[in-house]
């Protein structure tokens, strides 16, 4: 496996699930769906590591929200860009989603940016007419590459949706198998939710924060060839923020640690052991 890809791989899987490291010290806790929020115009950016390398940023955006029919959608972006000068990589990627009321995906686009060209991939999901629609091509000059559609027969996320419905359920004690629509092909993650609150540090603060943890196992074959088991944490408070990550891929392992953010009034909550 040559270094450019090595890289390519790791940097694109954290936007399946952005999680975190460090636990230490459990407190149970129960937490619920019902309090978890989002907030239009929140940024939560991330340095990715390979070992001692650092690689790159993720930032986390959330675009906008609507109502319709007394439901809420919102919309999210995520932007992943590698460093300069990182040796053999040049990686720009784009994901953006629309979110269902209950966190799955409406509608999806990936943009791959590289010198050449810009390629992009849509998923459309109609469930109310059990397909989703897939669009995949080139943009200026566009071409249109393939224009097809698959039945479904539930709810999907997408490589960037997954991680908003994580957010919301964090702190809950449940098992889900989760339906994914990923590289136009179907598949299950599986998150075990807990309600244990765990003491997580990085470098943005200087205490350490109060996390709840969830780990599962994908059983397909996501972006780039990834799959397996992941684990991570999250702010134990209405926003769930992810906090960091590590995570083991056939690369070794990766680590992804919040850096800054925007969000009004918050910060990450401080662990206070009982």
């Amino acid at each position: 496996m040559n270094t450019s890809f090595k890289l390519t791989l790791v940097l694109s899987f954290l936007l399946l699930f952005a999680t975190s490291i460090y636990a230490s010290e459990k407190v149970t806790k129960f937490n619920f769906v019902s309090e978890k929020n989002l907030e239009v115009g929140e940024e939560l950016t991330y340095e990715v590591s390979y070992s001692f390398l650092k690689l790159g940023q993720l930032k986390f955006i959330v675009t906008g929200k609507k109502a319709f029919k007394g439901k809420t959608y919102y919309n999210a972006i995520a932007y992943i860009d590698s460093y300069n000068g990182i040796p053999f990589v040049d990686l720009h990627m784009i994901y953006a989603s629309t979110l269902t009321p209950d966190f799955f995906s409406a509608f999806f686009r990936g943009i791959v940016k590289s010198k050449e060209y810009t390629t992009f991939t849509d998923y459309t999901f109609n469930y109310q007419k059990s397909y989703v629609r897939v669009k995949k091509g080139k943009m200026q000059p566009y071409e249109l590459w393939t224009d097809s559609t698959a039945h479904i027969g539930q709810e999907y996320e997408d490589g960037l949706s997954i991680l908003y419905y994580a957010r919301m359920n964090a702190g809950s004690d449940k098992s889900v198998e989760v339906p994914c629509f990923v590289n136009e092909k179907k598949g299950i993650a599986k998150i075990n939710f807990y309600p244990d609150v765990n003491s997580v540090k990085i470098n943005a603060v200087d205490y350490n924060i109060a996390c709840t943890r969830l780990d599962g196992e994908l059983n397909f074959v996501s972006v780039f060839g990834l799959t397996g088991y992941f684990e991570g944490w999250f702010s134990d408070d209405s926003a769930s923020v992810p906090i960091a990550a590590k995570l083991k891929v056939i690369v070794g392992n990766v680590r992804l640690e919040l850096t800054s953010w925007k969000r009004t009034g918050w910060t990450p909550p401080k662990y206070e052991k009982n």
